[in-house]
């Protein structure tokens, strides 16, 4: 079996799990959040609060797993170790077809689209655009794990720090009794519309189980897996919670409840017009960061599922020179240059992300599943508060996937329609791992 080099420490694995989360979310949902809180700043912030801590649980359930395991691939074996090859197979195959591919060209049209701010581009320049920034990641994953991981260090360092700045500069001179939006448009909270917001808020903080992919590349897994997990979610919280209250101090709740791009807004507010291409040079950054980590991530998992022949061979492959698994990171990023290209990775992520979460609850279950069928392992480190801590998680999770279910019927039919479309795949590579 093909194996990687061991080259991430406990920064590089926290910084990781920050930069996968922080994309665009911070600098939009906020206005989305406290509009369904009802227009109440302290509904709003315990909705953060609580999505954060709720996404904590599931970052300390996952770090008993990753100080378990030593294999590459993270959730993908958890999933398989807790409840067998198929529902494994079925998120690999999801998550190279759809939601890693999806998410990396999502994000590079994204920052395309804001380089607007700077110059004009056609539609046709927007898509080389695109696709050369996907181009640079598979590259530089490519050419090694060390050089990518200080690459998206940098990046990721980079890009707290400027939301960080702009929160600073909007506490010390913002006014938002001054701003004309900054009136009282408090609402009546309900209990529905508090949940609507804790998804949203749910959907800001998903990302962190990306770390959990880079497992056989992580220097002393047993111990800095589960440490990175634990502090690179709660410094989220704290830059989330931050973020927000800097939004409130430039715009008020009722600016920000108005606003559709509130930090742009917000900035602008204190700084003038001018500070939009400020954020928007954040945002590129963000976005480059976060689609930055799913390259040096997702790859992993698919290396996984080729080693144990439940996927093409060719992504079992290590580059005999650079020592990173250069197949399955070409692929992926060829896949996403191509439905940047076509535009198509809007629908199938319309269909298929929230599907993810199944995936994320059953990871969680797999805590419970092992601790019963495999009480004896060792685990250095153990979620504490069990079974309540995986089990809120789970709960979380069925929430997201059930208020899809619920909303949106149709979508979700969809959505759980392609992911079984790697039931056929599954069996197809069973029976060749199987033939003589």
């Amino acid at each position: 079996m093909a194996t990687l080099r061991r080259t991430l420490g406990m920064t590089d694995l926290t910084l990781l799990v920050i930069g996968n989360v922080i994309g665009s979310g911070i600098f939009i949902v906020p206005s989305v959040v406290l509009r369904q809180s009802g227009g109440s700043v302290a509904v709003a912030s315990a909705v953060w609060l609580t999505g954060g801590l709720l996404s904590l649980l599931g970052a300390l359930s996952y770090g008993e797993l990753s100080s378990m395991d030593r294999k590459s691939g993270g959730l993908y074996a958890f999933i398989r170790d807790g409840f067998g090859p198929f529902p494994a197979f079925l998120y690999g195959w999801t998550l190279f077809f759809v939601i890693g591919a999806g998410t990396i060209a999502t994000l590079a049209v994204a920052a395309s689209n804001y380089l607007g701010q700077f110059s004009e581009l056609s539609s046709l320049m927007k898509k080389v655009v695109s696709v050369g920034l996907i181009v640079v990641m598979a590259v530089i994953n490519v050419l090694g794990t060390r050089g990518s991981a200080s690459v998206q260090n940098v990046a990721t360092g980079i890009k707290v720090t400027a939301i960080l700045l702009m929160s600073g500069m909007l506490f010390l001179l913002g006014d938002a009794s001054s701003t004309p939006a900054a009136v009282n448009t408090t609402t009546a909270v309900s209990i529905a519309g508090v949940g609507l917001a804790m998804i949203s808020v749910l959907w800001a903080y998903e990302g962190w189980q990306y770390v959990t992919f880079a497992d056989a590349e992580a220097v002393d897994p047993q111990r800095t897996l589960p440490r990175a997990i634990a502090a690179g979610t709660a410094g989220l919280i704290v830059i989330y919670l931050i973020a927000n209250f800097a939004y409130l101090a430039a715009l008020g709740p009722g600016g920000v409840m108005g606003s559709e791009r509130v930090a742009a807004e917000a900035t602008a507010a204190v700084l003038g017009p001018g500070a939009g291409r400020l954020i928007a040079a954040a945002i590129i950054l963000s976005m480059y960061s976060a689609a930055h980590a799913t390259v040096i991530t997702a790859p992993r998992v698919y290396f996984a599922m080729a080693n144990e022949g439940l996927f093409f061979r060719k992504l079992a492959e290590v580059h005999p020179r650079y020592g990173t698994p250069a197949v399955a990171i070409v692929s992926s990023c060829a896949l996403a240059a191509l439905l940047a290209i076509t535009g198509t990775f809007e629908q199938l992520l319309t269909y298929v992300v929230f599907v993810g979460w199944i995936f994320y609850a059953l990871g969680a279950a797999a805590v419970i599943a092992l601790r019963i069928r495999r009480p004896e392992a060792a685990r250095p480190f153990k979620v504490p508060g069990y079974p309540v801590t995986p089990a809120l998680f789970i709960l979380a999770a069925a929430a997201i996937v059930g208020n899809t279910i619920v909303s949106q019927p149709g979508r979700a039919a969809v959505g759980i329609g392609m992911v079984l479309l790697g039931a056929p795949a599954y069996l197809w590579w069973r029976r060749r791992q199987s033939a003589p």
